[in-house]
């Protein structure tokens, strides 16, 4: 009799994993839908004029004549910013290299990605003027 409970068990088993990994997939599934990829004009159209800011420890302000003013931790930088191929490319005085991103948005939180690293995530707001 003890034999026939392991199957049983076994099966329920599995199939209570399977419907877990069902949800969490179909909840990361639902996260992922809310942020929507921009593509060039529109991210032009939702960064110029705003910041860009985690809240605490940076703040970018994207200004309309492709300046970007950057404070984080204290540090005050300025460069250019600009849209490329779909891409958010930012490139700071005395750091010559631009870095590009893809620029995902939920309403006012924005993920700028990057291959191989972890998402920028910032909440995107008028200018305070504090920069």
């Amino acid at each position: 009799m003890s034999t026939r409970k392991n199957p049983t068990k076994r099966r329920l088993r599995v199939t209570a994993l399977a419907c877990l990994a069902v949800a969490t997939l179909a909840a990361d599934a639902a996260a992922e839908e809310k942020f929507q990829k921009l593509t060039g004009g529109r991210i032009r159209a939702k960064l110029s004029g705003m910041e860009l800011t985690d809240n605490v420890h940076w703040r970018d302000f994207y200004q309309r004549n492709g300046t970007v003013m950057s404070t984080s931790m204290g540090r005050k930088r300025t460069g250019k910013w600009r849209v490329e191929e779909d891409q958010l490319c930012i490139e700071f005085e005395k750091e010559p290299i631009p870095q590009c991103y893809d620029v995902w948005i939920s309403g006012k939180d924005v993920e700028l990605r990057r291959e191989g690293l972890l998402p920028l995530q910032g909440t995107l707001e008028p200018s305070s003027g504090r920069n």
